[in-house]
């Protein structure tokens, strides 16, 4: 490991927890906690196992594993780097840009498009107005340390808000309603998963075929009236929805 970072690293020989991932657990808790920081170096295998009194084979098999959820990268002439933790949002209603920046990733986004357009059948069925009826689509690539994280897409019922790129690019969309008065009060939301199609996998950095988290939600004002829908894809590697399970009584 690298020598100025402080970390506490065992392995519980008599445990039944394979030793390579005791490692891997270990690394990603330091990792989540920030004590490994985006663009730490991990020393080479062949110290880290000699401290641990591991196999080279045991210690590469950990790396691989953070390495393979996409918190580690190896670079070649430079070493394995911590990449950043993964993004793990809860469901409940908040904004991926406010997910990205509480978790401390400096998020930027990208506007694609931002003009009305006539309502395709999914957004209009979910906004309650008429097929074809004028609504805003806004389209934006959200990024974290400059890597792409998820793709939005999102319309709105004509006339509600009109955001200037430069406002969606400096913020997160529900921000921008607020502000213009729009009070949120509820959201219908499905979560889902599929493979991405060449086009997605070309826009958010993964291979064609790679795993994707899909999200759709319908977005309420306090008058019940519905004032947005969205539909995401999120990278798989980058990013998880956190579920909290109430016990019925």
């Amino acid at each position: 490991m690298d020598p100025t970072v402080p970390l506490q690293l065992s392995v519980d020989r008599s445990s039944p927890v394979p030793l390579y991932f005791q490692l891997s657990q270990q690394l990603e808790a330091a990792i989540e906690r920030g004590a490994l920081t985006p663009g730490t170096l991990l020393g080479n295998e062949i110290e880290l196992a000699g401290r641990l009194g591991l196999s080279r084979p045991t210690v590469r098999q950990a790396i691989q594993t953070l390495v393979d959820k996409g918190l580690l990268v190896r670079r070649r002439g430079v070493g394995t780097q911590v990449v950043h933790s993964q993004i793990k949002r809860p469901l409940e209603l908040s904004s991926l840009y406010d997910d990205l920046e509480a978790a401390g990733q400096r998020p930027t986004t990208r506007v694609l498009a931002n003009t009305l357009v006539p309502a395709p059948a999914e957004a209009a069925a979910a906004l309650g107005l008429a097929e074809g009826s004028e609504v805003l689509r806004v389209e934006r690539l959200r990024m974290a340390h400059g890597e792409p994280m998820a793709y939005l897409c999102n319309h709105l019922p004509a006339g509600l808000l009109a955001p200037a790129d430069d406002q969606l690019e400096a913020t997160g969309l529900y921000r921008l309603m607020r502000a213009a008065g729009i009070t949120l009060h509820s959201a219908r939301q499905s979560v889902g998963a599929r493979a991405a199609t060449a086009g997605e996998a070309e826009r958010l950095a993964e291979p064609p075929g790679a795993p994707l988290l899909t999200m759709q939600r319908t977005t309420f004002d306090d008058t019940g009236r519905p004032v947005e829908f969205g539909a995401h894809t999120y990278r798989a590697s980058r990013y998880s929805f956190e579920f909290q399970l109430l016990v019925r009584p």
